[in-house]
């Protein structure tokens, strides 16, 4: 692709990902379901923290096109590598186990992850564009530029980090309310909810193998240009 189409691709997918996050971040007070927005209020979902990642990192992609653009090449080169991690680790991966994730909850039981209640708060367009559209942006991305991915220990290292950080935020929230995020964790017992968030990091995982495993196929090893 193209840098300016490039350039333009990423600055709408950044434009896009800011509005959704605006969305969601700004459902009225009035409106939210008593027993939905309670500590934490949508900062506690990975959904809205996926949104917010996304955002961050097209914001990335794109400061990084415009200095090629500019032929500031030492800054894009700088600029490219936070762009390769932030894909690589942890956009790619998240956001592909959010939309599968959710999608496989919600076919099962919605009740586990998305209460019916939700529908007269969060337009249906919004639920897809938060759990489903995630998805083959990521793939998208893949296609349209190379990215270089970190050794396999430092990358699920550093996966596995921000999981274990996301689990303990989420641990916290139920220690402080004594409610889980997701009311699919209170069907869990102890040793069950740590299987469960050990077998949610090994799909995870699987996802960023895949990723790699992508990138690789799609672009070899070396076809990478500034």
């Amino acid at each position: 692709m193209e840098i300016s189409t490039l350039t333009t691709y990423h600055c709408l997918a950044f434009v896009w990902y800011f509005f959704i996050t605006y969305s969601i971040t700004h459902v009225r007070t009035e409106e939210r379901p008593s027993e939905v927005f309670l500590y934490g209020g949508q900062w506690k979902y990975l959904t809205v923290l996926n949104l917010v990642l996304q955002a961050v990192f097209y914001g990335v992609s794109f400061l990084a096109d415009v200095l090629r653009l500019i032929k500031k090449l030492r800054c894009a080169k700088c600029v490219i590598s936070s762009r390769d991690l932030l894909f690589s680790v942890l956009a790619f991966p998240v956001s592909t186990f959010v939309s599968i994730a959710f999608w496989t909850l919600y076919t099962y039981n919605r009740e586990l992850v998305y209460p019916k209640s939700l529908d007269g708060v969060i337009p249906l367009w919004l639920n897809h564009a938060m759990h489903t559209a995630v998805l083959p942006l990521a793939v998208l991305e893949i296609l349209a530029t190379p990215h270089r991915y970190p050794a396999k220990k430092k990358g699920v290292i550093l996966l596995g980090f921000v999981a274990f950080l996301y689990i303990s935020w989420v641990l916290w929230i139920y220690s402080v309310t004594g409610e889980w995020v997701y009311p699919l964790f209170a069907l869990f017992s102890p040793a069950g909810l740590g299987a469960f968030f050990a077998g949610s990091l090994a799909i995870i995982i699987s996802f960023y193998n895949f990723g790699e495993f992508l990138n690789r196929m799609i672009w070899g090893q070396s076809k990478f240009c500034f």
